[in-house]
């Protein structure tokens, strides 16, 4: 299908050549699928349109632009749903590829005995040890962390669980083939996976009407399935393991608690009004069926491995009396205990999931069992079979099943996933507003200031009576959110303490949104008090600060927040824990890149030095999308290039959009990807400054010169985003941010409000509108104008030469330049024109695509000057590769794309006119394009 592009190690063997062979492969039986379901001609089309594409992108030839477009205006709606569909597969099979891929080189490397690499667990734990770090050090470190991957559902989400399958498969049969295999094997495996794409085919790729909250949370849980159910207790394993070997003693006993998954998918009703208290019940009751489920499966496994007779060795009296209470009595057991007990084991659980909402157990129980009042006492079953084996000569039997079991009940519990609630500060505002005027407290509280407002809040939490009265008929919103508040005391109560801690409030710009849901949670039973006159809160209250202006103000309402008594009292309860999330995405939108960044690491700091002076343990939330825009890029890098002081064994960070299926659809890829996290939060917290590190006067040398350019790069974005006339005219005409909102790509509708203003719209959608037409504007603009003007102020040798040192020396610099390095690899002017030409008004197009050509091709220049190289992603030849080997394929979904989308703005004016399958193609083509770029979303 390509020309690949490959590299070669030392003796000049070409380490790409499987990936080479398998994608050739892939696009080989997609050919044929093609040509034997929908006919030669129709695949002559589409490798006439591959080739021509090919030829743009690497001859620059204006002649094959104008080709390609003829071409595409004259294929029928068929032909280009089908061309569509070609490109879009070939994405995800090559994502496949590229997969397996990694997988390969990463054993190739274990086997290979080579030195631990970057980012593993092995490699933190020898740089740690190397550093002096002891190891009572590590293991206080694992006892006391919390690490949590948030799962999170977007307008952007684009993936289907029938699709996630068959590729599962596909990844399955392709990895099969770096096995020794029989010529019958190989013939068998090819046949199954030509089976396999043909079956791709014929299935419905989208989701063709209106997505629901209750599909999110079923797209959600299909993750755990492949990859978190089992990969992450056997991390712990390893961990452990890895830990015994690099400071050659054992692990002391370490809390199967450090890396616990967190959710919004249901709980999340900022700009969402599908989320509600039934949402957030069914999120709870699927999850718990989804863990129970593979208890149950694990369990019954379990009794079919333990065949242990008595006749031939002993069992602890524990686990005889675990065997005698089950309701199993068959004669033909007498003499199995463990099986008798994981029969009773399976009946407990069994009535369990019963007891939280499970309507359909495979495979019935022998008998009635009580069911577990909690997941310890599950736990604490499982041990007494691992002490039993342990004791009679049975330890190698308790593994791997029984104690992955037994770690994963530790992780998971009943719950699976603690499910965040998550709402905007004016919904509460207006909430207590009305609660206050019908109590008779106050007729007006949103007119109120702040220091009057705090006065209130802190009077009304000393009362002891309640606001709300059963007798009193309120508004349709505040009765929802205190329905919802009620939900998550009855989800507490009946799945545990961890399904639902967590309450973020969106849009926070003052202490008074911090003590409104307090108010709320006393109002709902969530904040009660004990009766030694203690408070006690069930929901830690987290702030979110999203825009500039909110992260310029944290350290300080953090400051204030933190000082009250009340609060102090609940901090304390909490282990002297507090939380603070902070937003990438609106930050960006609102400031621009550099500005996003640089108010981000001096909310930090100030958080910091807040907390250390309050003797809190500050636990950072970061609300990072998949674009480098909105905070993505490698997770390890960023947790590493951290200011010193803000992880410390504590991080909560998003997974979001196509990114989850990116990084966890493959359970070694997920695996890899959840050791990552680990790995990088070992290191951040643990690793001594080096004595070269950047620090004191350099620092500030440094932090210097960065306020200025931030200051300089966010006038260049705001004037362009916010302060041009007809931006917006532009935005909505030259992406397809209006197919976006309007098809079914997520439950959460793309803007606030209904309207065209910038300000109103998701930054999600806005920054994947802008990675569609391959612009992606967010991650850069701003740059190259910034430090141009920068260099000017000063003597321009000095100044390049600070800007070279604050590369080398600086890891937040090093690292913002790096995610920004990937942004422009991924960028691409030509195919940005195709969608420009979207725009009707000339003038208007010519002028505003005129000047983002500039600000790249000024931005391209400046990161040349302070890197030293004109070569992308030099650091980072694998993903260089990846993108050279792969946009051939992808442009031509960008040129359908911009087709289609002309198609189908010529017949919206006449609603009826609007063909279906015009709108099917386009969501096909998003889909494809973000299978290609792999982090738009």
């Amino acid at each position: 299908m390509a020309n690949q592009v490959s590299a070669t190690d030392e003796q000049g063997v070409d380490k790409d050549a499987p990936l080479k062979e398998d994608i050739r492969l892939l696009g080989r039986l997609l050919g044929d699928v093609l040509r034997d379901q929908e006919g030669e001609e129709v695949f002559s089309v589409v490798e006439t349109i591959r080739q021509t594409a090919v030829r743009f992108r690497r001859e620059a030839d204006a002649g094959a632009a104008k080709e390609l477009d003829g071409m595409l205006k004259i294929l029928t709606r068929e032909q280009t749903i089908t061309v569509v569909r070609a490109f879009s597969y070939f994405s995800h099979l090559a994502n496949i590829a590229e997969d397996q891929h990694h997988i390969r080189r990463r054993r190739a490397h274990l086997l290979a005995g080579s030195a631990p690499q970057r980012g593993s667990i092995s490699y933190a734990l020898c740089k740690l040890k190397e550093s002096g770090v002891e190891l009572d050090t590590v293991n206080k470190f694992f006892n006391e962390a919390l690490i949590s991957p948030v799962l999170t559902a977007h307008p952007t989400e684009v993936q289907r669980k029938s699709i996630l399958d068959a590729e599962h498969d596909i990844a399955r049969l392709l990895a099969s083939r770096d096995l020794p295999q029989t010529p019958k094997e190989l013939a068998n495996t090819l046949h199954m996976l030509k089976s396999r794409i043909a079956t791709l085919w014929q299935t419905r790729m989208l989701r063709y009407s209106k997505l629901t909250v209750a599909d999110e949370i079923e797209n959600a849980l299909s993750y755990y399935r492949i990859t978190f159910l089992r990969e992450l207790p056997a991390l712990y394993d390893d961990i452990e393991c890895e830990i015994a070997e690099r400071y050659e003693q054992p692990a002391s006993a370490i809390d199967a608690s450090y890396v616990q998954m967190g959710s919004w998918i249901g709980g999340d009703r900022d700009g969402n009004p599908n989320v509600n208290a039934g949402t957030m019940k069914h999120a709870l009751e699927r999850q718990a069926t989804t863990i129970l489920d593979f208890y149950l499966d694990e369990a019954h496994a379990l009794g079919a491995e333990l065949s242990i007779s008595t006749l031939m060795v002993a069992c602890s009296p524990e686990l005889q009396a675990l065997a005698d209470a089950s309701p199993d009595t068959s004669a033909h057991r007498s003499d199995e205990p463990y099986r008798r007990a994981l029969i009773g084991i399976y009946a407990r659980l069994a009535s369990t999931a019963r007891a939280l909402g499970a309507t359909n157990i495979l495979r019935k129980e022998v008998g009635h069992a009580e069911p577990y009042p909690c997941p310890a006492d599950f736990v604490a079953d499982l041990q007494v079979l691992v002490d039993s084996l342990d004791a009679n000569h049975g330890s190698e039997m308790a593994r791997p099943r029984l104690t992955t079991l037994k770690r994963a009940a530790e992780i998971f519990g009943f719950h699976l996933a603690s499910l965040d609630m998550r709402q905007s500060s004016d919904i509460h505002e207006r909430v207590l507003a009305e609660l206050f005027a019908k109590a008779g407290a106050h007729a007006d509280y949103a007119s109120l200031d702040e220091d009057a407002k705090v006065k209130l809040l802190l009077a009304e939490l000393a009362q002891p009576r309640l606001l709300y009265s059963p007798y009193i008929e309120y508004s349709d919103e505040t009765t929802s959110e205190l329905t919802i508040m009620r939900a998550a005391y009855d989800i507490r109560q009946r799945y545990g303490q961890r399904a639902i801690r967590n309450y973020i409030i969106s849009h926070t710009e003052e202490v008074s949104d911090l003590l409104e849901v307090l108010v709320l949670q006393q109002e709902t039973g969530l904040l009660r008090q004990n009766a030694d006159g203690s408070r006690k809160s069930d929901l830690m209250v987290i702030p979110l600060f999203e825009t500039i202006p909110d992260l310029q103000r944290a350290g300080g309402i953090m400051e204030v927040f933190m000082a009250l008594p009340l609060v102090k009292e609940l901090i304390a309860q909490r282990g002297q824990i507090q939380e603070v999330m902070l937003g990438y995405s609106d930050s960006n939108k609102d400031g621009g890149f550099m500005t996003s960044n640089w108010e981000l690491y001096k909310a930090e700091i100030r958080l910091i030095d807040v907390f250390g002076k309050a003797g809190v343990k500050l636990r950072l939330f970061h609300g990072r999308g998949g674009t480098v825009g909105r905070g993505g890029g490698p997770s390890y890098e960023a947790i590493l290039a951290q200011p010193k002081g803000t992880v410390n064994g504590q991080i909560r960070l998003t997974e979001q959009g196509e990114i989850i299926a990116s990084k966890f659809s493959n359970a070694e890829i997920g695996r890899r990807n959840l050791e990552l996290l680990v790995s990088a939060t070992l290191e951040a917290s643990l690793t001594p400054a080096p004595a070269d590190a950047c620090h004191g006067e350099q620092l500030q040398r440094f932090e210097t010169a960065m306020a200025e350019i931030s200051e300089l790069a966010y006038k260049a974005y705001r004037n362009l985003v916010y302060e041009t006339p007809g931006f917006t005219d532009y935005f909505f005409a030259a992406t397809p941010i209006a197919e976006i909102a309007e098809l079914n790509l997520g439950s959460r509708p793309a803007s606030r409000k209904s309207t065209r203003r910038i300000e109103d719209l998701r930054a999600i959608p806005w920054g994947f509108s802008w990675g569609q037409c391959r612009l992606l504007l967010p991650g850069w603009y701003g740059f190259g104008s910034a430090i141009s003007s920068w260099i000017a102020a000063g003597k321009k040798e000095e100044r390049v030469a600070q800007l070279q040192a604050m590369y080398r020396e600086w890891p937040f610099f090093a690292t913002l330049l790096s995610n920004m390095d990937m942004v422009l690899a991924k960028t691409d002017l030509a195919i940005a024109s195709r969608y420009a030409e979207l725009v009707a008004d000339v003038e208007l197009r010519e002028r505003i695509f005129k000047r983002i050509g500039e600000e790249y091709n000024g931005t391209l220049a400046r990161l040349e000057e302070i890197t030293g190289t004109n070569e992308r992603l030099a650091g980072n030849p694998l993903l260089a590769r990846s993108i050279t080997n792969r946009f051939p394929y992808l442009d031509p979904l960008n040129h359908l794309q911009v087709e289609l989308i002309k198609r189908r703005r010529a017949m919206v004016s006449d609603p009826e006119k609007v063909e279906p399958r015009v709108n099917r193609g386009i969501h096909l083509s998003i889909n494809g394009v973000a299978a290609g770029l792999r982090n738009t979303g």
